[in-house]
C-alpha cells in the first residue's frame, strides 16, 4: 500500500530534499522545523530545485506545479504530523535529542504511521528504545543530493516489526529510490565505507601523496566513483563527516575511524566545505 501523507521533521538539506522528492512521487507532504527561519528557505531551495528541474527537462511544467500544490509547512509538530502514514525524522545528529522527538512523535502522530529516522550512523534501535512501541520505529537513511540519490539504506533493529521494515521499503520504491535492508550495526553500510574512504584520502592529503583533485580523480577514473570523496566530504560537510567518524571511532575502536588531524583543524577554522564556501576545495556561489 502506497503512503499518501507524508510529514518530514527538520528542513535542512536532507529534510527539504527528502520533502520534494515525496511530493514529487505525489504524496501530500508537511514539512515542519523547530527552526523558524529554516521553512521558508526550505521552499525556497525546493523552488530552486524545481526550476532546475523543468529548464532541464527533468520535470514538467504540471509536475511542478503538482509539487507545489502538495508540499505544505507546519511551524508545529502536532499539525504537521497528526495525519501523515509516514514520520521522517531529519534533525541534528544528537542521540538525546532524537529520542526526545521520536517520543513525542509517538504521542501526536497516528498510532498506525511508520516512523523513520534518516540518522546517517546512530543506532535506530536506541533511537527507538524511548518510545512504548519500538516495533514501529525503522531507519530510512537517505543520501545527499536526494533527488538526485538512489540508494536508501532501510536500518532495521532487534525489535523492528517486519511489516514496518516492508513499509518502509515499498515507500522508498513509491519515491523512485533502491532501497537496500541493513542491520542496525554502527554506521550501517554506507558510512563504514564512505568515511573509512574520505578518512583515508585525507590522510593521503595531509601526507603529501597527491594533491585534493589528483586523489579524487583517482577514485573518479580509476574506480568510476561519480565523485572522489574529498569532494564528497566538501557536500556532505566536514563538521559532519567529523561527528560521524568520531562516533564510530568510539563505537567500534578501530583505527581507520580516528579523524585525522587536517579534518579536525578544519572544522576548528570554520571550513566545513561547500556550506562555508571552503572545505578541501574552494567554492563560489
Amino acid at each position: 500500500m502506497n503512503a499518501h501523507r507524508v510529514a518530514v521533521v527538520g528542513a535542512g538539506t536532507m529534510g527539504h530534499g527528502i520533502a520534494y522528492a515525496a511530493a514529487l512521487a505525489g504524496c501530500e507532504v508537511v514539512l515542519t522545523d523547530s527552526w523558524s527561519d529554516a521553512l521558508p528557505r526550505a521552499l525556497q531551495r525546493i523552488g530552486e530545485l524545481l526550476a532546475a528541474g523543468v529548464k532541464r527537462g527533468k520535470i514538467s511544467d504540471g509536475e511542478r506545479a503538482g509539487v507545489e500544490r502538495r508540499l505544505h509547512t507546519a511551524v508545529e509538530l502536532e499539525p504537521a504530523v497528526r495525519a501523515a502514514d509516514v514520520v521522517i525524522e531529519a534533525i541534528v545528529e544528537d542521540l538525546a535529542v532524537k529520542q526526545r522527538l521520536f517520543a513525542e512523535l509517538e504521542r501526536t502522530a497516528p498510532p498506525g504511521a511508520l516512523l523513520a529516522s534518516n540518522t546517517s550512523s546512530l543506532s535506530v534501535g536506541a533511537i527507538a528504545a524511548g518510545v512504548r512501541a519500538p516495533e514501529r520505529v525503522v531507519g530510512m537513511h537517505f543520501f545527499n543530493p536526494v533527488h538526485a540519490m538512489k540508494l536508501v539504506e532501510i536500518v532495521t533493529h532487534e525489535r523492528a516489526a517486519p511489516l514496518a521494515v516492508d513499509r518502509a521499503v515499498a515507500f522508498a520504491r513509491q519515491l523512485g529510490k533502491e532501497p537496500i535492508v541493513v542491520q542496525d550495526s554502527p554506521g550501517f553500510a554506507s558510512s563504514r565505507l564512505g568515511v573509512t574512504l574520505g578518512l583515508e584520502a585525507m590522510r593521503m592529503l595531509e601526507q603529501g601523496v597527491a594533491s585534493a583533485e589528483d586523489i579524487d580523480k583517482a577514485m573518479e577514473l580509476g574506480y568510476n566513483h561519480p565523485m572522489g570523496p574529498l569532494k564528497l566530504t566538501d557536500l556532505v560537510g566536514l563538521d559532519v563527516r567529523l561527528a560521524i567518524a568520531d562516533y564510530l571511532y568510539r563505537t567500534l575502536e578501530e583505527p581507520q575511524f580516528e579523524p585525522p588531524k587536517i579534518l579536525r583543524d578544519k572544522v576548528a577554522r570554520g571550513e566545513l566545505g561547500k556550506k562555508a564556501g571552503k572545505g578541501f576545495y574552494t567554492w563560489s556561489e
